[in-house]
């Protein structure tokens, strides 16, 4: 396994992992060509946020927005028999869209719904959180924001040790949370007891 960065950067100035698509265990840092997958499973995924009303950019994306997405971030997809079943990003705070705390900041994540309860969300975000941020990264801590309105999602983070840290109202029809993760714990989450 190839785990050395090439040393390029992308127009974003967010480092690449590798451009010819750097594979980390089932993982591997999505391209261009993966786009038109991505998209059919972030917008099969988020549909239940669409129908909570909720304005999540990953919940409208359109192929224009994957694409920016993919090429502006580090964004990691894993697959199954060539087939795309979670995307993660991480937004760097040198790159064009930081989060509010300096670290890498998480977002649209997305789990296909066609696979059912498998427990693979839980699995694709703590190896973004241990092996890529933690381990990879050699990051102390990660964060992420969430919709207040969303029924579940922010006590779901707090339950995989998440601390709310501030709200903010960005003018999406929602207030997002804001949330932040020490990654240098040394028990086990709730949601892993």
């Amino acid at each position: 396994m190839n785990n050395e960065s090439s040393g390029t950067t992308n127009p974003g100035n967010t480092p690449s992992l590798n451009r010819t698509a750097i594979q980390l265990g089932e993982y591997r840092q999505a391209t261009a060509a993966d786009a038109p997958a991505v998209l059919d499973l972030t917008l099969r995924a988020y549909q239940p946020i669409r129908e909570l009303g909720i304005n999540f950019a990953a919940a409208n994306a359109d192929l224009a927005l994957v694409e920016k997405n993919i090429r502006d971030h580090i964004c990691l997809i894993r697959e199954e028999n060539g087939r795309v079943i979670a995307t993660i990003t991480a937004r760097m705070p040198w790159g064009p869209q930081p989060g509010p705390f300096g670290v890498p900041h998480l977002w649209w994540f997305a789990t296909d719904p066609d696979i059912g309860r498998k427990g693979i969300g839980r699995e694709t975000m703590s190896w973004c959180e241990e092996v890529f941020v933690r381990d990879t990264l050699k990051c102390p801590s990660v964060s992420l924001g969430t919709a207040e309105s969303h029924p579940w999602l922010v006590q779901m983070y707090e339950r995989r040790g998440y601390k709310i840290m501030g709200t903010k109202d960005l003018g999406r029809g929602h207030t997002t949370v804001y949330m932040k993760k020490d990654l240098l714990h040394t028990g086990p989450s709730e949601e892993e007891n």
